[in-house]
């Protein structure tokens, strides 16, 4: 399909336009392409954004006429007025109107929401697993812990700290930019990063999204030197089913490699944000990278089946580049820029390891 074509049949995908036939091969399309997938989930976006500017210029031309009709009645002297007084008089006079205005366009929010929530392929997460570590398992420990703890400081290795979950993230760019998992970091307080020397460093969050359950970190701590190029590469396409793959991570307080294949490239139910991995996984792998032969990522592990042993999936490395993207809008991060390249094509697994070791932290939130 030409570009113009492939929008115009999401368009017609999204507004319930298609007939049943048409509907059954463009999900079938969804399905076997994810470039056409991403389209479909970008456009419902596009569409509702439209909606928006759409329902906040109406609402400003209503305001307006509501400001010339009082004007013209005498019961305001518009001349007064002016700047921000005009718009603080009509908010406290008709905020019964907007605040109407605001549910209705609340509504239509929640709407879109749950229209795009029902597009994109989503896992039942009843039969998953997230790989996050729970490191507290009973409150009253957690309580007696606090009190032993008067200060959080910048160089933790007090290992009394009360954190509550841990996972795995590793290095995008040298500067200190790590890429975890959503879920790890949901709700965090604080933040801290343990390399495999032990080493610990204070992190905060700048980039998250949920729906991709993707996070992007940042090493704040001063104690934490630049590092050097980076080893691997982010793979930006697919790679092939029963391709030999590894992860390396942390289900316990020193790293762990693991060996495994591609067994899918959808996830849980066709899920298209994800790859099936046939692969040993555990609580505190969540967030670690899944890297090819070549040494390239090409996905970040996420969650594993429940019922079935040595089933996982990873968020595809493609959407790392989404996020990228999405964080540059901030000009504090135009400069954060992904390794594209590998050196560790056609090295041994031992040399390979070697090289990547320093680049993997594990990921502890409290």
């Amino acid at each position: 399909m030409e570009d113009i074509q492939l929008i115009e049949s999401a368009e017609r995908y999204i507004r319930g336009e298609m007939n049943p036939d048409e509907r059954v091969y463009f999900e079938q399309l969804r399905k076997t392409n994810s470039d056409i997938d991403q389209l479909v989930v970008e456009h419902t976006l596009f569409l509702h954004k439209m909606n928006e500017l759409g329902n906040l210029k109406s609402f400003k031309t209503t305001l307006n006429e509501v400001h010339t009709d009082l004007a013209e009645q005498g019961l305001i002297n518009s001349e007064k007025l002016k700047g921000n007084a005009k718009v603080v008089y009509l908010w406290k006079r008709y905020k019964r109107v907007a605040a109407i205005a605001a549910t209705i366009a609340g509504v239509t929010t929640l709407s879109v929401s749950l229209l795009v929530n029902t597009l994109v392929p989503k896992a039942d997460k009843d039969k998953l697993q997230e790989l996050s570590r729970e490191l507290i398992k009973v409150k009253a420990q957690q309580t007696e812990q606090k009190k032993e703890v008067n200060s959080i400081k910048n160089k933790i290795a007090d290992t009394k700290i009360p954190f509550r979950t841990a996972g795995t993230g590793f290095v995008i760019d040298g500067r200190g930019y790590l890429i975890t998992n959503a879920h790890i970091v949901r709700n965090a307080k604080n933040i801290f990063v343990i390399n495999s020397k032990d080493e610990q460093f204070r992190a905060s969050l700048v980039y998250t999204d949920l729906n991709k359950d993707i996070a992007v970190l940042k090493i704040t701590d001063e104690d934490f030197k630049t590092m050097t190029s980076l080893p691997y590469g982010i793979r930006k396409s697919s790679t092939d089913v029963a391709e030999p793959i590894f992860t390396m991570g942390f289900p316990r307080n020193e790293i762990v490699y693991s060996e495994g294949y591609l067994s899918a490239k959808t996830g849980f139910n066709g899920d298209t944000l994800s790859c099936q991995l046939g692969i040993a996984a555990n609580p505190g792998n969540s967030g670690g990278p899944v890297f090819n032969y070549d040494g390239e990522v090409i996905g970040i592990l996420s969650t594993k089946e429940i019922q079935a042993e040595g089933v996982a999936f990873a968020i595809q490395s493609k959407y790392i580049f989404n996020v990228l993207e999405q964080l540059k809008k901030d000009t504090a991060y135009q400069k954060v820029k992904l390794p594209l390249r590998t050196t560790l094509s056609g090295m041994n697994k031992q040399q390979q390891f070697k090289k990547i070791v320093d680049f993997i932290f594990m990921v502890k939130v409290n």
